[in-house]
């Protein structure tokens, strides 16, 4: 028999996203006996999109141990939603749950293909490993540096949303409390940077548990026994605003109660949540998984601001589903932020994309032309998904693209500083393939005469060639053709359609 137990309740001023005098409804529910088991069940990590679970539980697993009801040592469980519906929990393999050791899910990254698992050491002090989804397998687990681990106590984690940043929880010497939150960041060379404490803005005297970084990359979720509560660990919440971070705030009850509340974790909508608790009645076992649920009078106003940009990668002809790997970079900055990889048996990605940027995305596979795509996402923007099927063709004559991160000012064939990332991708082709000749074609709308619009759009394709021909590209290997507003791909009767019909495209001439 399944049990749900709902606790629905209107108040004011006391959760997430949430300001003073706006009201919020919140639904808890158990998840049910799909992941919740009689033993403890705990810690759930979640993909952005919220379609994966992977957590940790105490039931028993050897023979002894069910033959004795006992509970075990702590393994690592996934589960996946289908139709708003969590599938049956399964055990991940071996390489994630070695025997004999405590094995938790401490974080997973937005796409839900990186993996950050505690694991117990022999003389008691855990350490934080690392494992990656390779098509359906998570790779054996790797020990993270020392500048995340160290001699001391190394407990829950979470992954930023560029993947370049990882906040932790470690009593080593230095902090504010007993257990304090820390940080590292990546470098240009992909090394970790040594660890820095997150600061008394956040860690207390006392202890810090279950850190969680929201999709929007500035919000940040975590339990003290500090900064006083209705409990023993409550979970509380800080957002980094003006190059600082807030004051944490209880988020209250009834998520947080007398006893330890822990492991919060909210879904890229801001509408979805989980974490683990003991005191919520109706359980199945010491401790187990609850969804919380939000509804907000106003909704705009408490939105995330991101932009989660999901699908899947295939083969423009096949249809066949391809690992690639894809870039996301700073247009105005013209810096690579992260760089992730689609999934190399489903294809699928994900990434979080929060506001506030001109970002450029090119998806690059070898053997095939890079696909490109522009996001840019004011300060102001609120939640949004797009879900899409990237089409990768191979480098065959005739095939094109769309170069969607060039960019010129307006009336004008002189290129911005934005497109430069763009221009360096076509560059890297052009240099991997030596025997490429292209073609840069420029079109327009159909605003103006034709020949202004055949002139404006030679001007901007032969921009575009010039600066190939200025980093090393021989001039017989590029042609340039203005075709104005010959060939649109969209209607001119609306501003959506002429922005399409705008654009600049690469065509491979012969290989």
């Amino acid at each position: 028999m399944k049990i749900i137990f709902i606790v629905c309740i209107t108040f004011t001023a006391f959760y997430a996203n949430a300001q003073k005098n706006d009201s919020v409804d919140i639904v808890i529910k158990n998840v049910g006996k799909q992941i919740n088991s009689a033993f403890e069940d705990y810690a759930p990590v979640i993909s952005a999109d919220g379609s994966i679970m992977i957590f940790t539980s105490r039931r028993p697993v050897l023979e002894k141990e069910i033959k004795k009801q006992k509970s075990g040592m702590e393994n690592v469980y996934s589960s996946e939603s289908k139709n708003n519906k969590w599938q049956l929990a399964k055990a991940l393999s071996i390489s994630i749950n070695e025997p004999e050791r405590n094995n938790s899910a401490i974080a997973i990254s937005n796409d839900g293909q990186h993996l950050l698992i505690y694991r117990d050491d022999i003389d008691g002090n855990g350490d934080i490993w690392e494992s990656f989804l390779k098509g359906t397998d998570w790779s054996e687990l790797i020990k993270m540096p020392e500048p995340i681990n160290s001699a001391k106590h190394e407990s829950s984690a979470s992954i930023s949303p560029d993947g370049n940043t990882i906040y932790f929880v470690s009593d080593r010497d230095g902090g504010f409390g007993e257990r304090d939150i820390w940080y590292s960041t990546k470098d240009k060379n992909g090394d970790w940077g040594s660890a820095q404490n997150i600061g008394s803005d956040i860690n207390s005297k006392d202890n810090e548990e279950g850190v969680f970084i929201h999709p929007d990359g500035k919000t940040l979720y975590f339990s003290s026994t500090g900064h006083g509560g209705v409990g023993q660990y409550d979970i509380f919440k800080s957002v980094f605003e003006k190059g600082k971070w807030s004051t944490p705030e209880n988020i209250g009850e009834p998520i947080n109660t007398p006893e330890n509340d822990v492991f919060f974790v909210m879904a890229a909508n801001g509408k979805t949540a989980y974490y683990s608790s003991p005191a919520q009645k109706e359980n199945f076992g010491k401790k187990d998984i609850y969804e919380i649920n939000f509804t907000y009078l106003k909704k705009k106003k408490n939105e995330p601001r991101l932009t989660l940009f999901k699908g899947v990668v295939i083969d423009y002809d096949s249809f066949e589903t391809l690992g690639a790997d894809m870039e996301i970079t700073d247009n105005d900055k013209n810096e690579i932020i992260a760089i992730v990889k689609s999934n190399s048996i489903s294809g699928k990605f994900l990434v979080s994309l929060p506001a506030g940027k001109n970002y450029g995305i090119a998806v690059k596979r070898e053997g095939y032309l890079f696909y490109s795509e522009n996001f840019n996402i004011p300060d102001t923007a609120t939640y949004k998904v797009i879900d899409k099927h990237i089409p990768l063709q191979k480098l065959s004559v005739g095939n094109k693209i769309t170069l969607k991160n060039i960019f010129y000012d307006y009336d004008k064939t002189s290129l911005r500083t934005e497109s430069y990332v763009e221009l360096t991708n076509l560059l890297n082709l052009l240099q991997n393939n030596p025997n490429l000749t292209i073609e840069i074609g420029g079109h327009t709308d159909n605003r103006g005469s034709a020949i202004y619009n055949k002139s404006l759009s030679e001007g901007r394709a032969h921009a575009v060639v010039s600066y190939l021909i200025s980093k090393g590209i021989e001039v017989d290997r590029l042609r340039f053709v203005g075709y104005g507003f010959q060939f649109p791909i969209a209607t001119n009767d609306t501003e959506e359609g002429r922005q399409l019909n705008r654009r600049v495209e690469f065509k491979v001439i012969s290989n």
